[in-house]
């Protein structure tokens, strides 16, 4: 199909439509470089009959295929010409999506609003009233903890490693959905999203290293060399170390799908040549800012924490809380994986964009929940839990691929089975930074926030 533009005269194919048709074609001697048909007449209008079912093969014969193209002219412009594939059909069950994830963010909020303006506002009220420190002895729960709480945590050279990142990941998916939402990437243009979130993810690496810094700095840490070169090369070098290994096993299979040894050496150079210096500079602008100052004084010695419930175990609670952002995201998922797997075109950015910010403000919110509730039961080693109360949705995610694996997809070879759960296994531990950071963050401003409005001699 071809549509002519009237001010040019010229004309753009916009389509096409395929019909299939089983003829049994015959001829006297086969001749590679100039074949005659018998039951095919060339340069001719002629339709030649054939059967809509199929039919039995020759096994002593050539297999001969032909085809014949007929233009006809549209009606279709050349800028709509991808409507046919962009129109959705179904768009019922992303609104139902939707609002099935606005009702776990209303649940959630409640929570929340009842944390902050009803049981924190009352203790701290009375908190503050209390004269006698005797008086103060007395208080249960989380301002019991108000030495320890800014204790910097385990490991917290390594969690500010994966803060930045969260950081260099966020900023790259929300400025590709904006992109994409303005209709900057188009799925004409194939390799454009991947393109562009490269390249942000890039440019990213200022504000990773400086995040990181910030958060290294307060925990009083010295090597902030050390800490952005394990920001630059971590999260990359995992990430980098699978994809090779899944790019050659397409190498071995000799597939024209494996990525070519010059864009590999491209993308080394991008991560070398801009990333890494970017996140130094972060680094160094971070960490030449003042630490963040915590609002309470820390104890020399830590107190100890009492034995928990079994509700209040670090694995329960942290597998608990990724099943409600898990569960805001599943169905836009689904059309994801479609598209990634079945080669569908995925092109509803708007409903995508409002899913991301279900997913951020859910994740937000169980962690500022669940950590309120460990810190009243005495438990001050929230930094880690915190981080990783969002962070275990991509176990639900992984385990949704593997689901989606044997119900929705036909792949027997082995090479091809290890290639998709190689790119999920990537997936899904981009999304558990990405959440992770988020539910940090959001647990951050909530500690600093409840001890910050309690009055401390």
């Amino acid at each position: 199909m071809y549509h002519r533009d009237t001010e040019t005269d010229s004309a753009r194919i916009v389509g096409f439509e395929v019909s299939s048709n089983s003829i049994n074609h015959e001829y006297k001697e086969w001749d590679e470089k100039n074949p005659q048909l018998t039951t095919c007449i060339q340069n001719t209008k002629t339709i030649i009959p054939g059967s809509t079912v199929p039919q039995e093969v020759d096994t002593d014969k050539e297999l001969v295929f032909t085809y014949d193209v007929t233009f006809k002219e549209s009606e279709i412009k050349w800028a709509s010409r991808w409507d046919t594939y962009l129109l959705m059909n179904d768009d019922q069950i992303h609104w139902f999506s939707i609002i099935n994830s606005l009702m776990i963010v209303l649940f959630l909020s409640g929570m929340v609003a009842m944390i902050m303006m009803r049981t924190l506002y009352r203790d701290i009220a009375n908190y503050n009233q209390l004269e006698t420190q005797d008086e103060a002895q007395e208080e249960t729960g989380w301002k019991l903890v108000q030495g320890d709480v800014f204790r910097a945590p385990a490991n917290s050279g390594l969690l500010c490693v994966y803060i930045g990142t969260g950081v260099q990941i966020f900023g790259m998916t929300l400025v590709t959905m904006i992109f994409a939402l303005l209709g900057f990437l188009s799925p004409s243009n194939r390799g454009g999203l991947m393109t562009a979130m490269v390249l942000l993810w890039v440019f990213m690496g200022l504000f990773a290293g400086y995040s990181s810094a910030r958060l290294y700095k307060m925990f009083k840490g010295t090597e902030w060399k050390r800490n952005a070169l394990k920001t630059a090369f971590m999260f990359p070098g995992i990430l980098f170390a699978v994809f090779f290994v899944l790019n050659a096993l397409i190498w071995g299979e000799k597939s024209s799908g494996a990525i070519p040894f010059g864009t590999m050496f491209a993308l080394v150079c991008l991560w070398f040549g801009i990333s890494v210096p970017l996140v130094f500079v972060g680094s160094y602008m971070g960490f030449k800012k003042p630490a963040i100052e915590d609002p309470v004084k820390t104890n020399k010695i830590p107190r100890q924490i009492p034995e928990q419930a079994w509700y209040m175990k670090p694995i329960f609670s942290i597998l608990i809380g990724g099943i409600l952002p898990f569960g805001a995201v599943f169905i836009e998922l689904f059309f994801i994986l479609t598209s990634i797997w079945l080669n569908q075109f995925y092109y509803i950015f708007g409903f995508l964009f409002i899913v991301f910010m279900i997913l951020v403000i859910t994740c937000a919110e169980i962690a500022i929940v669940l950590c309120y509730f460990q810190l009243c039961s005495e438990d001050y080693d929230w930094w880690w839990r915190a981080y990783l109360t969002a962070a275990s949705s991509a176990v639900y995610l992984f385990m949704y691929s593997i689901f989606y694996f044997f119900t929705k997809l036909e792949i027997t070879k082995l090479v091809s089975g290890m290639l998709y759960f190689g790119y999920m296994l990537i997936a899904s531990y981009a999304f558990f930074v990405l959440t992770g950071t988020i539910g940090f963050y959001a647990s951050f401003w909530f500690v600093r926030k409840i001890y910050s409005s309690v009055k401390i001699d």
